[in-house]
């Protein structure tokens, strides 16, 4: 039985806004921002085509969504799910927040901040990845096969 406070959990419901971004014809990322008491207090997916904003991804609007239901421009003792990994620009809006905690599922080899080094993120966000990786993968892959085809 799948636990409402596992990473598994947490990361079906980025999934589920990756799903919204590619209804809306957004490159299909999603992220959820959840508290210290397993608690979402953010969702987001991206919306750079809807806002013509190119900063407008999933992890900068759950970061500025988490910050206004805390009332604090810190997010400490949260975590990010996201099922794409954070580019660098996103990775350094996450050093400022001073998360927790990322977990992302897809590796992004030619735009993620782990081409350069976990050194973009604040020394004490812990990072993990992998969880529903082929799934996030290939809603990535067939919305890009899409779009050229």
């Amino acid at each position: 039985m799948l636990s409402i406070h596992s990473d598994q959990y947490f990361m079906e419901q980025a999934f589920k806004e990756a799903q919204k971004a590619r209804v809306s014809g957004e490159i299909p990322v999603g992220a959820i921002v959840v508290n210290e008491k397993n608690q979402i207090i953010a969702r987001a997916h991206n919306q750079t085509e809807l806002l013509q904003d190119v900063t407008a991804h999933a992890e900068i609007l759950a970061i500025t969504s988490a910050s206004q239901f805390l009332n604090n421009k810190y997010l400490h003792g949260c975590t990010l799910f996201v099922t794409l990994e954070p580019c660098k620009m996103c990775a350094g809006a996450l050093y400022w927040s001073q998360i927790n905690r990322i977990v992302y599922a897809a590796p992004d080899e030619k735009h993620g901040f782990m081409s350069v080094g976990k050194e973009l993120l604040h020394p004490k966000t812990k990072v993990e990845f992998g969880i529903m990786m082929q799934e996030c993968s290939q809603l990535l892959t067939n919305f890009f096969k899409e779009r050229r085809g």
